[in-house]
């Protein structure tokens, strides 16, 4: 299809993808519309949008640029597919599962810090006779403007003899200092002491207050000659060993460490407080000295953005001074884009890692508003993640500026209210992994009707409403409070034992602060289990199978095979992880990194395994026909029925099966999950346990990701947990899982400073009849309740 005007093709036009398991796709997508891809997790919407479309846009992109300023880009490899006409320049606003650090903001994401450090540094009020300052010096992050007393953290961290101690009966070869690293550098320590002459087998409370004193908090760093002991077998000569005291080492493992694990178990050993020469603002006093309405920037940046808005206000009025009047002009432009999109309980100051993955994406979706952009495709990933459905009206106003501004949009999304909206619907699958990778069409909604094969089309049309739950049998009930923290002032809360439990409320409510209070001071909750959605690992070499437990299972059958017994291979001859069984070339990836000179290095399968990551002679074992190899590569569906006969590896298999994850391959990596396939897996590592005495089961938001059909197998999931005596709460927007709950807690009735209240608790029935909630509209909707 031609425009008439110009004769251009208007369509992007995909032939032969085969990304992931796209089966040789071809697919013919209108620009200039709201396209959204649908299907269940894992059937290859994401492949054809993010890693075929979005990837290939990509690459001709990089092709435009330098070659050697491609090498400082990353950069996704070329997808496989045969051709893409009709392309346009893509942008791409995904859910990232990591997030910036620390020093990273709103206002840093946003850029509208810059502004208003603009807005200061030109437009501030000064004090009598001070100097006007650059706006860096308003920033903590740079050395301008950081407070140098924390060095623009705004918390001073300390430590004590009783954290860095917590035994004294210990002595230090039995680990009295608590703080200090495993494994060789904690004996290394010990050593190095006991070269300076310090007695390590003396209970530590009985070292001479000097000692102790030294050995835990001096800034020295003597170097000397350590002997180690002799072991059987083992020749250890004589090296230099350097002593670092335990308060330096822990504040230093805080400060640089990049693993997550590494800084919280030193964390453990710290004590926070606000800098007493900033009291917390993280500025110099030169920045804090100057105030633009009455008030400093920290106590600006602060403020949730509605309220920021409110006292810029006044600054645009006539009459006011022009350089005021423009950047307070321009900021409050970008602030109305970020409050549009629900996010205006957030401050400038609130840092990133407390954010959500779908509050990041509408943060970085509100900077491509103001962007301004013309002619491109936006692809979003499920931008409706995390938000109350009160919110999601907003959001389609927004996608629908971005089209009128002459864009394409194209979404990735599985809440039905997004998919009704969309102007061109593709839908993948039927199923998940190998059994979908099909377009089962493409075209208006409203003709998905007639696609039989497809799983939205029952979601999407013959939806009936959900049936209500019998009414709770009297029981005990675990209470918290009051909960002053956040948002919250106050807040007592019940949570009935044994149900199935909802907390809802629009985004910045208070729900999960509520939530974390009942998982941290709850009385006769017994065992208590959170599942979130952070990744089940941080490399490629954590995966599916290694998670679960059942790469044990499957090394062990290995390891009982007639061959490997013949041979003398233990289980560990089959880790991949380890010398021994693993191709050394490629130490276990399966893949090596290839250096292009002036090109990005690309990644190719490793010459010598051939992607297998093993060696010959490991390969050379098989179980009942297969190599280790290629049991990793069975999908959870295949290996259940290989290991139908082997107990232990059923139970594993079966779980994730019941969780809907049957598409994955026992070896993918952890890296490549999904936020809400990485909960399943830990909700199925879970239900595999053997049953205990009651739990308390607390997930946060676990639909996220999921199509309508997989809530139906999560929800029955949970069912079960309920029917087996165990609580089950969730914070929760999809309103068919809180209109199946059997206890609703509704917070609002807004967010930030205008929620942080219980606005409605009982049945979903008697919530959804409760005209103070903003939920209770759609909650109605949602049991087919006809409000007054």
């Amino acid at each position: 299809m031609q425009d008439p005007v110009s004769g251009h093709d208007r369509f992007v036009r995909v032939r032969g993808a085969r990304e992931h398991n796209l089966r040789d796709v071809d697919v013919d997508i209108p620009r200039d519309t709201l396209t959204v891809f649908t299907g269940v997790s894992g059937s290859g919407k994401s492949s054809l949008a993010f890693g075929t479309v979005y990837a290939e846009a990509q690459r001709r992109y990089f092709e435009s640029v330098a070659p050697y300023a491609r090498r400082l880009i990353h950069q996704v490899g070329a997808p496989q597919v045969g051709e893409i006409t009709g392309l346009p320049p893509a942008v791409s606003l995904e859910q990232r599962r990591a997030t910036p650090g620390a020093r990273s903001s709103v206002g840093t994401v946003t850029t509208l810090s810059n502004s208003l450090r603009m807005l200061y540094s030109r437009a501030g009020d000064y004090p009598a006779g001070a100097d006007r300052l650059d706006s860096d010096a308003f920033s903590p992050n740079t050395a301008a403007g950081a407070c140098p007393s924390c060095h623009g953290l705004g918390r001073i961290h300390g430590t004590s003899e009783e954290l860095l101690v917590p035994d004294p009966g210990l002595s230090i070869r039995e680990g009295a200092v608590a703080s200090w690293p495993g494994a060789w550098q904690g004996k290394n320590l010990r050593d190095v002491l006991e070269a300076l002459g310090y007695d390590v087998d003396r209970p530590w409370r009985e070292l001479a207050p000097e000692d102790r004193e030294w050995i835990l908090f001096t800034d020295e760093q003597p170097v000397v000659t350590v002997h180690p002991v002799r072991e059987a077998g083992r020749i250890q000569r004589p090296y230099q060993g350097t002593y670092t005291g335990a308060r330096r080492l822990v504040l230093r493992t805080y400060s640089d460490s990049k693993s997550p694990a590494l800084r919280a178990k030193a964390e453990r050993f710290l004590t926070s407080a606000p800098c007493p020469v900033c009291g917390g603002s993280r500025l110099r006093p030169e920045a804090l000295a100057v105030t633009f309405a009455g008030r400093t920037i920290a106590e600006l940046a602060a403020l949730p953005l509605t309220e920021l808005a409110e006292v810029l206000a006044p600054a645009t009025a006539p009459g006011a001074p022009e350089t005021a009047r423009v950047l307070a002009g321009d900021l409050l432009a970008r602030i109305a884009t970020v409050t549009e999109l629900g996010l205006g309980y957030l401050g400038l100051d609130r840092t990133a890692p407390t954010l959500s993955s779908g509050e990041l994406q509408r943060l970085r979706l509100a900077t491509q508003l103001r962007a301004g952009l013309f002619g491109v495709v936006y692809v979003l990933d499920e931008p409706s993640a995390g938000l109350h459905p009160a919110d999601t009206e907003a959001l389609l106003v927004v996608l629908d500026r971005l089209k009128a501004a002459g864009n394409s949009v194209f979404v990735v999304e599985h809440h039905l209210d997004v998919v009704r909206h969309a102007d061109w619907l593709v839908d993948v699958g039927p199923h998940a992994g190998e059994h979908g990778g099909r377009v089962l069409h493409s075209g208006p909604p409203e003709l998905l009707a007639h696609v039989e094969e497809s799983a939205t089309r029952r979601f999407l049309f013959e939806r009936p409403p959900v049936p209500g739950r019998p009414a709770l049998a009297p029981g005990s009930w675990l209470r918290t409070g009051p909960v002053t923290r956040h948002n919250l002032r106050g807040v007592d809360a019940a949570f009935p034992r044994g149900a199935l439990t909802a907390v809802t409320g629009v985004s910045g409510s208070g729900k999960s602060t509520l939530v974390g209070a009942l998982t941290e001071g709850r009385e006769g909750a017994g065992r208590s289990v959170t599942v979130d959605q952070k990744p089940i690992g941080r490399t490629p070499r954590s995966n599916l199978a290694t998670y679960t437990g059942l790469f044990d299972v499957v090394r062990k059958l290995f390891a009982e095979t007639e061959e490997a017994r013949a041979r003398g291979y233990k289980a560990g001859r089959f880790s991949f992880n380890v010398p021994g069984g693993r191709c050394e070339t490629c130490q276990g990836e399966g893949f090596v990194s290839v250096e292009l000179l002036f090109l990005p290095s690309t990644y190719a399968p490793c010459p010598d395994c051939r992607g297998a990551r093993y060696n010959p002679e490991t390969l050379g074992v098989r179980l009942r026909g297969l190599t280790i190899s290629e049991v990793l590569d069975l999908t959870v569906e295949s290996a259940a029925e290989f290991f139908a006969e082997v107990p232990a590896a059923v139970r594993s298999l079966t779980t994730l099966l019941d969780v809907g994850l049957g598409h994955l391959r026992l070896g993918r990596p952890a890296t490549e999950l999904s936020g809400g396939e990485a909960q399943r897996i830990k909700l199925a590592s879970e239900l595999q346990r053997p049953r205990r005495a009651h739990t308390l089961y607390v997930l946060d938001e676990p639909t996220t990701g999921l199509h309508p059909a997989d809530v139906e197998v999560l929800v029955r999931q949970l069912r079960g947990l309920v029917d087996g005596g165990h609580t089950v709460v969730v914070v929760e927007h999809d309103m068919d899982v809180a209109a199946g709950a059997d206890w609703v807690i509704d917070l609002g009735p807004g967010g930030g400073g205008a929620g942080g209240r219980i606005v409605a608790e009982g049945p979903p029935a008697e919530v959804a009849r409760t005209p103070e909630s903003r939920t209770a509209p759609y909650l109605a909707r949602a049991l087919g309740i006809t409000r007054g």
